[in-house]
């Protein structure tokens, strides 16, 4: 069980949500739109968001309708999938991770967008500033970088004496490139060599794979991307026939057989996100709604994939471990 919750920033006061569901104005229906990746994690994903939704008193079927779109797991759709849900003239629009959130910003400048996930916003261009967004955007950005770091530090506790360790990443995606510089940056610290493995597509994964598998790294570590979403399986089951301890950006990977991850609560930032979907609909400017950033993170470890790889996790780690999967 999680020891630990996802708390927001700077705005949790002003943003907070009542303690019980708010009626809405009878009879007034709201269409909204959804842009994620989609994947075996977005029926969880959905849910969140439309609880939290629910929460304050919006209720799909009753005054609310949700356009839901996926790109499924290809980020070139983000665009043409933006475009749909502008000429469906929905109210807002909320976007789930960096090329999803690019796609709704370039759509529309008058559709309120509240962005999920997203690493550095104000230097993606997406928000003029955390606390003054200006424009139509708004939403929670997450500390990918230093969070991708920590995972670097984190996977070296876990395997003392490791010195190759294989990044899987995703350059077509724009928060990428910075989360990538930071690695590299916390890997010279470490005296760890890191070896890139590049994937663009769902159709690269097996040339990384391959690679991987002559380079012959001493562990795995994949970088925030709709796109490593998307395929968390297939880079579980990899890690697992290629006897390769992996650190993972998603909980989830863990959840199908990963080893470890670090990370904040994606579900968690989706029921947060309902916040800022009440506050625009009952009239609030998503330029006057500053980002959110989550200051809490979960640490998920698979002790059953650490002793099918042979290894020992220090009880040091376990011991700061959110949850323990046996």
């Amino acid at each position: 069980m999680n020891r630990r919750t996802f708390i927001s920033g700077v705005t949790l006061g002003l943003l907070a949500a009542p303690l019980a569901a708010v009626a809405q104005p009878a009879g007034k229906v709201v269409r909204i739109g959804y842009l994620g990746t989609g994947g075996a994690a977005a029926p969880r994903h959905r849910e969140a968001l439309s609880q939290g939704l629910r929460d304050l008193g919006w209720v799909e079927g009753q005054n609310l309708v949700i356009e839901w779109r996926s790109s499924e797991g290809r980020a070139e759709r983000f665009p043409d999938l933006a475009a749909e849900l502008v000429r469906l003239k929905v109210d807002l629009i909320v976007a789930n991770a960096a090329p999803a959130s690019h796609a709704a910003k370039h759509a529309t400048t008058t559709i309120p967008v509240v962005v999920i996930a997203v690493s550095d916003p104000v230097g993606q261009g997406l928000v003029a500033s955390l606390a003054r967004p200006a424009g139509n955007v708004t939403g929670l950005a997450s500390l990918f970088p230093e969070l991708a770091a920590k995972r670097l530090a984190l996977l070296q506790e876990a395997l003392p004496g490791v010195s190759r360790v294989a990044v899987l990443w995703n350059p077509a995606n724009p928060g990428n490139v910075r989360i990538w510089k930071e690695v590299q940056v916390t890997a010279k610290t470490l005296d760890v060599t890191l070896q890139s493995r590049e994937v663009r597509g769902p159709d690269d994964f097996k040339g990384a794979f391959a690679a991987m598998t002559k380079e012959r790294p001493e562990a795995l570590l994949t970088l925030d991307d709709p796109l490593i979403f998307r395929n968390q399986v297939s880079i579980v089951d990899f890690a697992a026939r290629s006897r390769l301890p992996a650190m993972h950006a998603f909980r989830e990977s863990v959840e199908a057989g990963g080893l470890m991850a670090y990370s904040a609560n994606l579900p968690a930032m989706l029921r947060r996100a309902a916040t800022y979907v009440d506050k625009i609909l009952k009239g609030a400017k998503p330029a006057d709604l500053p980002i959110e950033q989550p200051t809490k993170f979960e640490l998920v470890i698979n002790l059953k994939t650490a002793k099918a790889l042979g290894l020992t996790i220090p009880p040091s780690l376990l011991g700061r471990a959110d949850q323990v999967i046996e």
